[in-house]
């Protein structure tokens, strides 16, 4: 008798919440930040930076100036490789320096909190910003380390046995967050 793994998965954003949420936190951006000229976006791969992407848009269209952001890959300052294992490293693309400027770093969930202390090892190489803060589209629990995003799109509790998907268009082909869990049948 074998296991088979099947996963469960339950739909918390539709793509409309999605985009409802994104505009939000633009909004929240601009409320910490008036002024976006000193505004930096910079995009934790995969889907972080195609989530700063997006709110780059939405920033100018709120703002009426252009916003840069960039993408920043953090995976050879990690503490937990022999435990997440390693992947093909992204190249860091950053448009301008980071020195005296408003940094928001964009991933798409944050867990254990590793992922981000990694970018803020990798973002000093880059320069000094003035001010570094976090948006997290979806916040699952479970840190490990005292971080905590100042943006965050939802707080959604998991059991450690399940995962968030946040799925955009430009790579997934399709839009929303969903809660996966694997439930083994025997």
């Amino acid at each position: 008798m074998s296991n088979q793994i099947e996963q469960k998965e339950i739909e918390i954003l539709s793509k409309k919440e999605l985009d409802r949420t994104i505009k939000r936190l633009a909004s929240q951006i601009l409320e910490m930040v008036p002024n976006t000229n000193s505004l930096l976006l910079i995009g934790i791969p995969t889907r972080g930076v195609y989530l700063s992407k997006l709110l780059s848009v939405y920033l100018e269209e709120l703002s009426g100036q252009v916003i840069e952001n960039g993408c920043l890959d953090p995976t050879f300052h990690r503490d937990d490789l022999s435990r997440v294992g390693t992947r093909i490293a992204q190249v860091t693309d950053l448009p301008s320096t980071v020195d005296e400027r408003e940094v928001v770093l964009v991933d798409d969930v944050i867990f254990t909190g590793r992922t981000i202390k990694a970018a803020l090892e990798a973002l000093q190489l880059w320069g000094r910003a003035k001010r570094v803060m976090l948006l997290a589209m979806v916040d699952r629990g479970h840190r490990e380390l005292p971080i905590h995003p100042d943006f965050c799109g939802r707080i959604v509790p998991t059991g450690k046995d399940e995962s968030i998907d946040l799925r955009l268009r430009e790579v997934d082909g399709e839009e929303g967050i969903f809660l996966c869990k694997n439930d083994i049948k025997y």
